[in-house]
């Protein structure tokens, strides 16, 4: 695998401090609220079990799989649930937890959808972030690191479901998703 990155984009040392840092002020904004954390499958599950050990408030967490890209490097923007939630939204403060907020159309629908079953609010909170990359009209709420224009693998991003166990997030070498 080391062999088909480019370069490394994030250090795990600066994962780590950023996810403390992004930990810290979800605590601090969802004091005294009803916190549920939904993981976003697949990519987004070692940055949620960072995220909620970082997160010093009373939280529930569920996950939901949700796909858009299927075997593709760009998303279609049409959402297929694969795996809902266990859990009613009613009465929760969601925060959606995803690991790339790239094209923006996965996390635009499913926050529509979502919306739709009642939770008292839903917030993003997203480790990688590419702006010039948006499509869809999303912001996330909590941020972790905004990213160049390049196929970012690692720290539970993948391509064709490999490299999500690097500890660390690069670039992966173009020829290698060209093919």
């Amino acid at each position: 695998m080391e062999q088909d990155i480019l370069k490394v984009l994030l250090t795990e040392e600066k994962i780590h401090e950023k996810v403390e840092e992004l930990g810290a002020a979800i605590s601090r904004d969802y004091a005294g609220k009803n916190l549920l954390m939904v993981s976003v499958l697949k990519g987004s599950v070692i940055f949620m079990a960072d995220l909620m050990r970082a997160v010093k408030i009373p939280a529930r967490i569920d996950f939901m799989s949700v796909s858009s890209y299927g075997s593709e490097t760009k998303s279609s923007g049409v959402v297929k649930i694969i795996k809902d939630l266990d859990i009613s939204l009613e009465g929760y403060d969601l925060l959606l937890v995803e690991d790339i907020l790239d094209s923006g159309k996965t996390l635009y629908n499913l926050r529509k959808l979502l919306s739709q079953r009642n939770p008292k609010s839903i917030r993003i909170a997203t480790l990688l972030d590419k702006p010039e990359r948006r499509e869809a009209d999303i912001v996330p709420d909590y941020s972790g690191f905004q990213v160049p224009d390049e196929f970012v693998v690692g720290y539970g991003l993948d391509y064709a479901e490999m490299y999500r166990n690097l500890p660390y997030i690069g670039i992966l070498k173009p020829e290698v998703y060209s093919k």
